[in-house]
């Protein structure tokens, strides 16, 4: 397998269609997109600035529209698919990140959306993940507010990152009749929330 490095600024939407043809460029076809770029940090009422709801609905909506777009001609042509990386506070939006659940939850219906435009060549899906990694930011530090979260999961623990990845390849490789389903991978903590 070849193993090529793209680079664009995700946020400069002329980069983006480059980005694209130069991938199908280095291995002569698309098959899948994954969008899964993000920023990720608070915006309670009061504090929200311009600079935060574009930084913030840019990565987490605009983007994966528009990289969707751009390589829609290509998955097409490969009957290839579609995954985003939601959240589950998409539909449980998390208090002081409201810009965040707006645009994890305007990612919910883009990626019904495109299934809905894109279909029957394209499939898209949702990977909606929970307590996987701790943010890197200190307001994640505090081990008994950890603690608190990971009691909510039904399972009781924190998931890996392989179970992201196993649940994307699952809808790109073993899931061809599935499309524009959100997939939760967040050991149950969606059903208490």
């Amino acid at each position: 397998e070849s193993v090529a490095l793209v680079q664009a600024d995700l946020l400069n939407m002329p980069s983006l269609p480059t980005m694209v043809n130069e991938t199908v460029r280095q291995f002569g076809r698309l098959d899948v997109l994954i969008n899964n770029a993000s920023s990720f940090y608070p915006t309670p009422v009061g504090e929200v600035g311009e600079h935060e709801w574009e930084d913030l609905m840019g990565t987490n909506l605009k983007i994966p529209l528009f990289l969707s777009q751009a390589a829609a001609p290509h998955l097409r042509r490969n009957h290839g698919c579609i995954v985003n990386i939601v959240d589950i506070h998409a539909d449980r939006p998390m208090r002081n990140y409201l810009v965040y659940s707006v645009a994890k939850g305007g990612l919910v219906a883009l990626t019904r959306s495109l299934a809905s435009e894109l279909g029957p060549e394209v499939r898209v899906n949702g990977v909606s993940p929970g307590v996987i990694l701790w943010p890197e930011d200190e307001r994640w530090t505090d081990e008994l507010a950890r603690q608190r979260i990971i009691h909510t999961t039904l399972l009781k623990r924190v998931g890996e990152p392989e179970d992201i990845a196993r649940t994307v390849r699952f809808l790109v490789i073993d899931a061809p009749y599935v499309t524009g389903q959100i997939i939760a991978v967040d050991g149950g903590r969606s059903l208490s929330l």
